[in-house]
Order: C-alpha cells, then structure tokens, then sequence
C-alpha cells in the first residue's frame, strides 16, 4: 500500500512560497523545499553552509512522536552547525493520524532526495548522517538500520536522548517517576504503534533489533539526569557488541534532557552549559569520518 506523504507544518502559503523560487529566511536557519522520487514536496530547515565537502545531517525534532517541528527544535540543528556540518531540519508524519511505519517510509524517501540535493548546502562529496533527539532519535536510530537493510548509503547516525524502549522499564526512567499514566513518553508509543505486536519490529522499537551488525557508526549522547539515559546507554553497549564503532557521551547534570533540547527560535541557542561539549562530541565524530579511508567513503557515496 502506498504511504502518503502528509506534512502538516507545510502551510499552503509556503509551498506557495517554495514553488516560486523563494526562500524564507528564518531566525536561525533557511527554509527550503526539497522533492521526493515518489513526488512529494518537502519543507527543510537548513542550518550552517559550508564550502567543501562538509558533513550533511538529516534532523529530526522531537516531540514523542506527536508533536513537534523543524521549527520548534533548532538548538541542536544549530550545534551541529557549529560543529561544522549543515544539518537539514524536516517535518515528518505525526502520530496518532500517522502511526508506524508512516513517518519511517516518508522520511526514507526525503533521505534519498537529501542525498540528490545536498550539494545545494554543501558538496557532491558530502557524506550523509542521520540525527535526531528523543522521538527524532528513535526515528534517526530505525533509518540507520533500513540504510543497512536497503543498501543506501550512510555515514553515521546521531543520536541525542533518544527514545528506543517502548517497555519503558528502565531505572532512569522509573528514578524519573515516569509511569504508565501520564507520561509523555507512554502516550507517545501508544500513539505511534497503535497496537502492541508492532513493538517487535526492530524499526519501531531499535533496541529490541535482533541484528545491528553492519549499520553505521553511531554517536549517543544522554546525560546524568535524562530519564531516557538506561536505553541510550544499552544500545550503544549493544551496538558495540555487535561491531559497530560507537562514540557515546553522558553529560553531567543538571541538562534537564530532553525537554531542554528543544529551544525557542528566540532564545540563546548556544548559551545552554552543555552545549560546547555537545559540539566537541559532534565535531569528533565528523572527524571520524572523515579520517575514514577514501575506498570505503567512496563506497558510501557510490
């Protein structure tokens, strides 16, 4: 069955906009229109532009799966922007109107059209990173594994306080005092899987994923008081034990992860207290990549 490609924050006056050549200029980044192989039209945020072949980041904004938009998370689009790579912010279908795997198919395809255009921002020889925080995280961690599965090309992925676990049975989170019952966190899976069987697939829930060899390098990041810290911390000991390279980072307290990952468009992005060691993270790990012998960076964009 085919998935349709709905994207609510995309207002008729900005396609509008978009199909007219025009360009948008926002508080921190610049919004653009991308265009999938299936012909859906795509709203993107970009932050940072660079000259040579610097890194590309897909982002995705948190929000439980439910809410939330390019525009609403621009603190950590920003960062990576500092750390020297263009991060490409995009909407994406919600749940409960969109549930699994609607947003996954749809955001597949935008990776796919990312990698036609994303010499626009920065070069034809830019290797391309997934990223994401909390619901964005759980969504950057599954495109991971389908790039592995469908052969597409992929550097790493960027995972910042993201939500992998649907049992949420974990000791950060039960320190955290998120039960069943008004947690964001539990309404969120509810409203993205619809039914529990769909918890079993790797997709939807990463941690589970019987198989992570071969996928890309990751990068976790989690912090002393984020109540999702437990399954951060066991998928990258996972991915580890499956062969994968992993850079992994836990930020002292107090962060006040994930909520305070979003930011307001007017608010001081780069003054949190985490923020500069959240871009030394980043900027290792693009480092990384780089160091990475030419056959094998050729092989990923081949």
């Amino acid at each position: 069955m085919a998935i349709r490609h709905p994207y609510p924050c995309l207002s008729d006056a900005a396609l509008r906009r978009a199909l007219a050549g025009k360009q948008a200029t926002m508080t921190n980044g610049t919004e653009h229109m991308i265009e999938t192989a299936q012909g859906a039209r795509v709203g993107v945020r970009v932050h940072g532009k660079r000259t040579g072949a610097a890194p590309v980041a897909l982002y995705l904004h948190g929000g439980a799966f439910t809410s939330g938009s390019a525009a609403s998370s621009e603190r950590l689009p920003v960062l990576i922007a500092q750390a020297g790579a263009v991060a490409v912010s995009a909407d994406y279908p919600l749940a409960p109107e969109h549930r699994f795997p609607d947003a996954l198919e749809s955001l597949f395809d935008v990776l796919g059209a990312l990698r036609d255009c994303c010499a626009q921002w920065a070069s034809r020889r830019s290797v391309l990173f997934v990223a994401g925080e909390e619901a964005g995280g759980n969504l950057a961690a599954a495109l991971a594994l389908m790039a592995r599965d469908r052969r597409a090309p992929l550097a790493g992925q960027i995972l910042v306080s993201p939500m992998l676990d649907p049992v949420m049975g974990t000791c950060s989170l039960r320190s955290a005092d998120a039960g069943a019952v008004g947690c964001p966190w539990a309404d969120g899976w509810h409203a993205y899987l619809g039914s529990p069987e769909k918890a079993a697939h790797p997709y939807a829930a990463p941690l589970s994923a019987s198989r992570l060899m071969g996928v890309a390098p990751a990068l976790l990041l989690t912090a002393e008081d984020d109540p999702l810290r437990d399954e951060s911390e066991t998928y990258a000991h996972r991915l580890q034990q499956a062969g994968v390279r992993v850079q992994h980072g836990v930020l002292p307290a107090p962060t006040g992860w994930p909520f305070a990952l979003s930011a307001p468009t007017n608010d001081a992005i780069s003054s949190a207290p985490w923020a500069p060691e959240v871009v030394d993270h980043l900027k290792t790990f693009f480092a990384s990549a780089a160091r990475r012998p030419a056959a094998s960076a050729h092989s990923m964009l081949a």
